[in-house]
């Protein structure tokens, strides 16, 4: 992979990651030495629509790299940028986030400054594990609760199944101390953010089909006991996350209840009813079980989210203290036909969240391409599988087709893939698996790809190993935990869990079984890379330049001023060249992790070799460059078309 200009929205490159509108952010370009000569290099926006060129000063060279630098003036809340580069020779290049480009490229994968409120800081620092209640761990007090009238009971040891009504009904009855009683697990691991999938009163296992927002079901310990696990979680330096469907309740909910068949009733406005006597409405996907909420009502808004006494805000506050929420099908939250207030609820979302508790945190469902959701107003991230998990699968997979039932009892030996009828599990090479997470990384800004949850599977899907070609499990795991975004250990993958699909993938936690070998093996897998990253701020917040991939293998560091992370994940044998001035400062180079070769030729070009499937980590020096230029008042702008090298200035623009 030849060397070409490089720049992303870390904090290499990008003066203040939390800018205001007005605010002026100096931007880097770095450029490999020799790319040129460059007669200019600027810096295009289209504030408002209407493009805005400032210029960059060449401001020195470390390392093999030219430093290019330039001022850009927030004036939208989401400010896409790109890099012009015109060549002596005439040659006109563009960078944006897809990479080096001969036309024009699209505004959609500018580079992007987000002027809205900035996550917490500690979302970076997230290592994050997903709990199902039903199916993480028992306390004796779970054996006091009646069993609902709506389960079918099943002991901690059959097997789940996936048929209906046992795929929605089959109740093993975790509950919340039961979570308790498992925290010190998590600890080992190194995970310091727990998400609980909902937790509200439901007539079904999964409870996204909530009753009521207002209290916790008592199956799973009521009010108090969710109390105790955030007070214990904290005690042990772990935050908490819960789950709200924000794009319907269940048909048990109260205020369903109320309105169904109630002409009249103030709650009727929550929901899309199609009839006169409130008997027939519209639902998620046409399940009855899941009327769909109507945004456009401003009590729901109020009951929902904005009111002080909201559900939204009610369980940040004290004594429940949880520290965010990841909201169900927020894609099509507010989307109906013609009607489309999405980022009117999410930006209420996030409106709530910072007058009620700043340092929490909002993640959004949105399975697939999500980047138009994705600008930095609403969510810090989401669960979406485009940019990293469906691509690690297609790259790593290898199907075996055994046979396992559907929700309705037919057999299927074509393997789960995301619900996508395309025959299984596609097959990716290494440079499409990259390829993919670019193409579907690019719409997003920088700060809030950092956000975006990267799981190998979830609640929601097949379990990953189930299908993993051989020895690929700690490529795709060291991948989730070293590439930019929030990493994710569903519960039970630390065990080696499988399952065919969404259902079977909720297998109750072989707790017990720790210490057989095959477990401690993947346990140790988990911790031992958990650790790596926690240990390692570029791993958490770096920027991410790819440096090498062929059909087998994918190379990329992850860079700071500080430290650069050297990265390699092969399926198969590697054997990588990297130009002489890739990755500076390999001969100094630190085996972190798995059995790789490092070698530095005399030209500087650097030797990485492995029998695969392999994953390897080195630690090399931080990125050196120039001094920053200093902070200037004025940003020298010019509004117009390029005109050979100079640009048809519009106006100069005066920060004060």
């Amino acid at each position: 992979m030849p060397l070409a200009p490089h720049h992303d929205g870390s904090a290499l490159h990008v003066s203040e990651l939390a800018p205001a509108l007005g605010d002026v952010v100096h931007v880097r370009l770095r450029v490999p030495a020799g790319y040129g000569p460059l007669s200019a290099v600027r810096t295009r926006s289209n504030p408002d629509h209407e493009p805005e060129w400032t210029d960059a000063t060449r401001i020195g060279a470390a390392n093999g790299w030219d430093w290019w630098e330039a001022p850009l003036t927030v004036r939208n809340p989401r400010h896409g940028y790109r890099w012009m580069l015109r060549h002596e020779d005439g040659r006109v290049e563009w960078l944006n986030q897809t990479g080096v480009h001969r036309i024009e490229t699209l505004d959609a994968e500018d580079f992007a400054l987000v002027a809205y409120p900035a996550p917490p800081a500690w979302l970076n620092e997230a290592v994050l594990y997903q709990v199902f209640p039903d199916r993480f761990a028992r306390s004796a007090q779970a054996d006091t609760h009646p069993t609902p009238d709506w389960a079918i009971p099943a002991q901690w040891s059959d097997p789940v199944d996936p048929v209906m009504p046992a795929r929605s009904q089959q109740f093993y009855g975790g509950d919340l101390d039961g979570v308790i009683e498992k925290l010190d697990h998590l600890v080992s691991l190194g995970v310091n953010l727990l998400y609980l999938t909902p937790v509200f009163p439901a007539e079904s296992n999964h409870r996204y089909d909530a009753g009521s927002f207002e209290r916790i079901d008592p199956l799973l310990g009521g009010d108090e006991a969710y109390v105790r696990l955030v007070e214990a979680a904290h005690a042990r330096g772990i935050r908490v996350i819960g789950d709200l469907t924000s794009n319907h309740s269940g048909d048990s909910h109260e205020w369903f209840r109320s309105a169904f068949g109630t002409p009249g009733a103030p709650e009727e406005e929550f929901y899309y009813f199609t009839d006169e006597g409130n008997t027939e409405y519209v639902s998620w996907l046409g399940y009855a079980s899941l009327p769909k909420f109507d945004w456009s009502s401003e009590e729901l808004r109020r009951r929902f989210v904005s009111g002080d006494d909201s559900v939204v805000a009610k369980w940040l506050k004290p004594p429940y203290n949880a520290d965010g929420w990841r909201i169900d099908v927020a894609n099509m939250t507010g989307r109906l036909g013609d009607v489309d207030l999405n980022a009117e609820v999410r930006q209420l979302l996030r409106e709530t969240m910072l007058r009620i508790n700043p340092d929490a945190i909002l993640l959004g469902e949105s399975t697939n391409d999500a980047a138009s959701d994705l600008q930095g107003d609403g969510w810090h991230g989401a669960m979406t599988y485009p940019s990293f998990t469906r691509p690690v699968w297609g790259w790593l997979s290898e199907p075996t087709g055994v046979p396992y039932l559907d929700a309705d009892g037919a057999e299927l030996t074509e393997s789960w893939f995301f619900g996508q009828p395309i025959g299984g599990i596609p097959r990716y090479t290494a440079g499409e698996f990259a390829d993919a997470v670019t193409r579907f990384t690019a719409g997003i800004p920088w700060r809030v790809r950092l956000g975006n949850m990267q799981p190998l599977d979830t609640h929601d899907t097949a379990r990953f190993a189930t299908n993993a070609a051989p020895g690929a499990i700690p490529v795709a795991v060291g991948l989730s935990l070293t590439m930019p975004g929030l990493p994710v250990v569903f519960a039970g993958d630390e065990f080696g869990l499988i399952g065919a699909d969404g259902e079977e993938s909720r297998t109750p936690m072989p707790w017990g079984t720790e210490s057989e070998p095959a477990a401690a093996e993947r346990i140790a897998l988990y911790r031992d890379l958990i650790a790596l990253r926690r240990a390692h701020p570029a791993l958490q917040s770096g920027g991410f330049r790819w440096v090498h991939t062929d059909d087998e293998t994918v190379v990329f560091v992850r860079e700071s001023a500080d430290e650069t992370l050297l990265v390699l994940a092969s399926r198969g044998d590697a054997d990588a060249a990297l130009d002489a001035g890739a990755v500076p400062g390999a001969a100094a180079a630190t085996a972190l992790f798995g059995d790789a070769t490092l070698a530095v030729a005399d030209d500087g070009a650097v030797l990485l070799s492995a029998d695969g499937p392999a994953f390897a980590v080195w630690a090399l020096p931080g990125v050196a460059a120039p001094a920053p230029v200093q902070p200037v008042e004025t940003a020298e702008v010019s509004r117009g078309v390029v005109d050979g090298d100079e640009t048809t200035p519009a106006e100069e623009v005066r920060e004060g």
